[in-house]
Parts: C-alpha cells; sequence; structure tokens
C-alpha cells in the first residue's frame, strides 16, 4: 500500500470555490467513511479547512483511487468534477509525505507559519481514528507528522514568525484599544481571536456562540461577556468589531443587520457574512479572499528557511525507516527458517547418536545455534542498512531469492507487526 494525497488549496483554487467544497460535522463523516470503503483505498483521512481540503489515503491502484476520490469530491460538494479538477493536485508516496510534514508545519498555510493547522490535523486524525478509517501506516504517519510540527514551532519558532489567520486579519482593522468586539463562536479559531483582542487592549468583549455555557467560559477568559446566539442582531448594533467563524454553514450577516459603521472579520468557510454587506456606508468586510490578496504573512524570513531544512532532514529520516521496516519480515522469515533447520539436523543427529546425554545435547545445540546466529548476524544487519537507501527493496528480494523464502512467510510476519 502507497500513500496518496489529493486535494485543493488557496494556493490552487479561489476561496468561493473553497467554500462550496468544504465539508464540516456529518457531511465530513459521510465523506470519509465514502472514501475509505472504495475498493482502490485501505485507509482514509480528510483535512478540511478554511484553506484546503485534503484527502490522504493509501492505495493499491494510483489511477484508480485518484478518479475515485475525486469522483467523491464532485459528489459531496456538488461541484461537478469536471470543475474541480483543474484545481486539483495529487502527491504519492515520498511526495505525499513531504506535502504533510509542510502542511502541518505551517508551510503551506495562507498565512505562512500560522500554527493552527497543527491543531487541525491532529483533530482529522482522531476523527479517522473514531470513525476506524485509518490503519498503522496512516496513523503512524500522521503521527509523526505531528512530531514534525510541533518541532518546527519548538525549535524554529515559525508560529510566532507567521501571523494568525486571526493577527493577519485584525492588522487590516487599524488601531483596537477601545473599541467594542463581537466575537462569533467559540471555537479554536474565536478563541484566538477573543484572547488577541484582549491582549490589544479591548476591554468590551461580547462572545455569541450557540452553545451558551462554552461561550460563557471563552468569554470569561478574556474578561467579557456571553449572550445567547440570538442575540447576535441586537449585539451588532452596538459593535465596532465582529470576528465570526461558525460553522454555520450559511450567512448569519446579512447588509440588512447592520446599521452603523463596522469592520468585520469572516474567518469562516462557508462564509458566516454575506459579501452584500459592503455596500453598507462604513462597513469594511475582510474575508479569507481579503487576507489572500493581502498577502500578509506570506514573506519568507529565517524561521521558514529553517523549518523547510527541518522537513527535508525529518523526510529523509522517516522515507530511511519505512524501508528499513520493509525488510524486517524477510528478516525475521530467514531465521525463522534457519531455526527450522537447526531443529530439523538436531533431530536427526539425536535419532543417529541416542546415547548422547542431556548435557551434551545441550552444549550441541548451543553450539550449532551459535554458528547459525553468527553467520546470519552480518548479513541481516548489512542488508537492513542498505534497505534504508532508495531501491533498498532489492535487497530484501534477493534474500528471499537466495534462500528460497515462501512468499508467504514475510508477509505474514508483516500482518502480525501491523
Amino acid at each position: 500500500m502507497s500513500v496518496l494525497a489529493i486535494g485543493l488549496s488557496h494556493r490552487t483554487a479561489p476561496v468561493a470555490l473553497l467554500e462550496r467544497v468544504s465539508v464540516t460535522g456529518d457531511a465530513l463523516v459521510k465523506l470519509l467513511h465514502d472514501v475509505q470503503q472504495d475498493p482502490c483505498v485501505a485507509e482514509a483521512m480528510v483535512v478540511s479547512t478554511c484553506n484546503r481540503v485534503e484527502v490522504y489515503v493509501t492505495v493499491d491502484r494510483f489511477h484508480a483511487a485518484v478518479t475515485a476520490i475525486s469522483n467523491l469530491l464532485g459528489v459531496h460538494s456538488g461541484v461537478p468534477v469536471e470543475e474541480l479538477t483543474p484545481h486539483f493536485y495529487v502527491h504519492y508516496e515520498e511526495r505525499a509525505v513531504e506535502h504533510l510534514f509542510s502542511v502541518v508545519c505551517g508551510l503551506d498555510s495562507m498565512v505562512v507559519g500560522e500554527g493552527q493547522i497543527l491543531g487541525q490535523v491532529r483533530q482529522a486524525l482522531k476523527l479517522a481514528q473514531r470513525q476506524g478509517t485509518v490503519g498503522a501506516t496512516l496513523n503512524e504517519l500522521v503521527q509523526q507528522a505531528l512530531r514534525v510540527g510541533k518541532r518546527a514551532q519548538t525549535d524554529t519558532g515559525i508560529d510566532k514568525h507567521g501571523a494568525s489567520l486571526v493577527t493577519a486579519g485584525l492588522a487590516l482593522a487599524g488601531e483596537l484599544a477601545g473599541r467594542r468586539a463581537l466575537v462569533i463562536g467559540a471555537g479554536s479559531m474565536s478563541s484566538l481571536a477573543a484572547a488577541t483582542l484582549a491582549r490589544a487592549g479591548v476591554s468590551d468583549i461580547v462572545v455569541a456562540n450557540r452553545t451558551y455555557e462554552r461561550g460563557a467560559r471563552l468569554a470569561e477568559s478574556v474578561g467579557g461577556r456571553a449572550v445567547e446566539f440570538a442575540a447576535v442582531a441586537d449585539e451588532l448594533a452596538g459593535a465596532d468589531l465582529v470576528i465570526t467563524c461558525t460553522g454555520a454553514g450559511r450567512h448569519i450577516i446579512t447588509p440588512g443587520m447592520l446599521s452603523r459603521p463596522a469592520f468585520l472579520l469572516d474567518l469562516a468557510l462557508p462564509h458566516d457574512v454575506d459579501p452584500a454587506v459592503r455596500a453598507v456606508p462604513g462597513v469594511t468586510l475582510v474575508d479569507l479572499e481579503t487576507i489572500q490578496e493581502s498577502g500578509i504573512g506570506s514573506r519568507e524570513g529565517d524561521a521558514v528557511q529553517s523549518v523547510r531544512a527541518l522537513v527535508a532532514g525529518e523526510l529523509r529520516a522517516y522515507l530511511d525507516a519505512e524501508r528499513a521496516a520493509k525488510v524486517t519480515p524477510t528478516v525475521v522469515a530467514l531465521r525463522s527458517k534457519a531455526a527450522g533447520v537447526v531443529e530439523s539436523e538436531l533431530g536427526r543427529l539425536l535419532m543417529r547418536v541416542p546415547d548422547l546425554d542431556e548435557r551434551a545435547r545441550d552444549e550441541v545445540a548451543m553450539t550449532v545455534q551459535r554458528v547459525v546466529d553468527k553467520l546470519l548476524h552480518e548479513p541481516t544487519v548489512r542488508v537492513k542498512q542498505l534497505a534504508a537507501c532508495p531501491g533498498g527493496d532489492h535487497y530484501a528480494e534477493a534474500l528471499r531469492e537466495l534462500f528460497d523464502l515462501d512468499p508467504k512467510v514475510p508477509e505474514a510476519v508483516r500482518e502480525v507487526e501491523l
């Protein structure tokens, strides 16, 4: 099985198209299961954020899998696959691993270095684990990617270099201190927005969320107050700043709800704010398209270059370990065959020399076993080393051929390991 990644992001598709393809909640679970149940696919995980929708799978047939997943993304989004195809990117095997590592480190984000993608990929893995759509290969790969992402933040400070979407958007709002803010939603993005506003000196923060208790906890953490979600229209009347990021899937703010000048930051996908509010006098709307066009956070610095070097090194280490792991079942099968030969020959010896006492039998057995172990030690250690090199699979094939190993035995060992 090989790893395949297929998707589209802010780099390849307009935000308007990403808005149509984005999946959350039950729709995300349904897509996940439909992908995993395709005959070409063994394992599946879907990453769906405000600026990317990506499907990671393990497959045994590349072209058939690409076609099947492309069609499923079209079916679930309601967008004809012919319209999606020009915006898709496909990464396979080594390139798929490299892409995932880069994504988790924030190198592929709309705002380079933003740290939220790490949590979003972690949530995608947890969902796939709960739904039973990932196995050993994807689970280990994504876990390693998360470790690489965490190391990127710790070792390079990339998350401090790259502004988040929240700070990038608020950078367009001007002076924040002394203004009255309304935060709609209480998820990770809204929590970051509330914390950012509080640090900037915004003392009057109102939080509206569908689950009042969750909104109340967020409001309390920043010294603000919580209101019921139904009160959004009333709160808009007194808000200077509005930051919204919900999973409503529809416009929750429309032109008729705005009666005064205000700055609106819409980080939701699909959008929470009707773009028509831009026609309301004094109203400024910043959404994902605006941030993308502004280029804020897209500049590369030393931290980004350090992360690129980190990703390259971690990729080499991962691929080396994967190649070495592939030869292990063959080595185990070889040692198992050798043990069988030793046991058989010792049995023949005891039949020919039945009077051999127990101490002598044990000594002969240990001597023969030591001879076999010493003969196999160097080639098995060496083949593992060579297997870590490009094309290393050939050494395992050579072992199987030279020692006439039953092909079913290494596969049986591999299944037990998994």
